[in-house]
């Protein structure tokens, strides 16, 4: 299948404008999106300098402002964790464009599955109701939601930082065991794969029952042996909306990184993204919610699991 540099730019430049992609241009980019997410591991291996980023939920707006404050792919090296689509009023546009980020610019931008990048979670959010209003069918929701089966599920940089979207599982020891995962699935409701994507760090010590009915919780006791058994420095993950952006839990063993600005347009957190250098020095850039025309002041109310 032929896909263009000159098409992809021009994609993209439509994109950058807050333009939807059609149906059928949505239907190539996927298919070849799966060609090169097929190659990508369990554990993708990244590289530094990268900027890690976590949530953004269909902001997009929130999303060109993240590009202004980090730098345009692919002068920056990218590393998403995961929730693209639901609660914001854009995760057509905000999908599309990174997933044609990847496809042009596939060794620059890496990006990982969250537990919204579901069949059964973006009928629930937002993301199934979006595609059908804006495309008068299923058709993109389900190219989409097809593409996210073969998302890694976590990122590996320089050997010392494991990233992925929610946190540990009591299934998992090594990082071998996340590479023996089948992941060219939907998110299944229990399980290995399920809890990478849907735990949780905690105060309490040890693995606990998770409050938003699946994964776990995990304590710094649990951060602290599988950074040690695997030889890792630090646990990066997002998942979790914190009012700075981002936070440090487990004696800085687990970073939390947040990358949706006044979250769902009411919740008046700040966000954040990562910078590590080629030392692997961090940074954290905090940023506000950019400008906004035609969106509502008020969103709808949104089901309060995540809060």
């Amino acid at each position: 299948m032929s896909l263009s540099v000159k098409d992809l730019d021009a994609w993209i430049e439509k994109l950058y404008r807050c333009e939807f992609l059609s149906e059928d241009q949505v239907k190539t980019l996927c298919e070849k999106a799966k060609e090169i997410f097929i190659t990508e591991s369990n554990v993708q291996t990244v590289c530094c300098p990268v900027t890690v980023c976590g949530d953004v939920h269909g902001q997009f707006q929130d999303l060109i402002e993240l590009f202004r404050i980090g730098g345009d792919s692919p002068d920056t090296n990218y590393l998403f964790m995961g929730d693209y689509v639901d609660r914001g009023y854009y995760s057509v546009e905000t999908v599309s464009l990174l997933i044609c980020l990847k496809v042009r610019y596939k060794d620059r931008i890496t990006i990982l599955r969250g537990n919204h990048e579901s069949r059964q979670i973006t009928q629930v959010y937002g993301f199934y109701d979006e595609c059908t209003k804006k495309y008068a069918n299923t058709n993109v929701w389900k190219y989409f939601t097809d593409l996210f089966d073969y998302l890694p599920l976590t990122a590996l940089i320089e050997n010392q930082i494991f990233s992925l979207h929610g946190g540990l599982s009591p299934s998992i020891d090594t990082l071998d065991h996340v590479r023996a995962l089948d992941r060219i699935q939907e998110v299944p409701h229990e399980g290995p794969m399920c809890d990478l994507l849907w735990s949780d760090p905690d105060d309490r010590c040890g693995w606990g029952m998770s409050p938003r009915g699946a994964g776990y919780t995990f304590g710094q006791d649990i951060s602290e042996q599988f950074n040690h058994h695997n030889g890792l420095t630090l646990i990066a993950r997002a998942h979790q909306l914190v009012m700075e952006g981002y936070n440090w839990i487990h004696s800085k063993h687990v970073a939390t990184i947040f990358s949706a600005p006044n979250y769902c347009y009411r919740c008046g957190n700040q966000a954040a993204i990562m910078e590590l250098d080629d030392t692997l020095k961090y940074t954290c850039l905090q940023f506000d919610p950019a400008p906004r025309k035609g969106e509502p002041e008020v969103a709808r109310r949104t089901p309060d699991y995540f809060l």
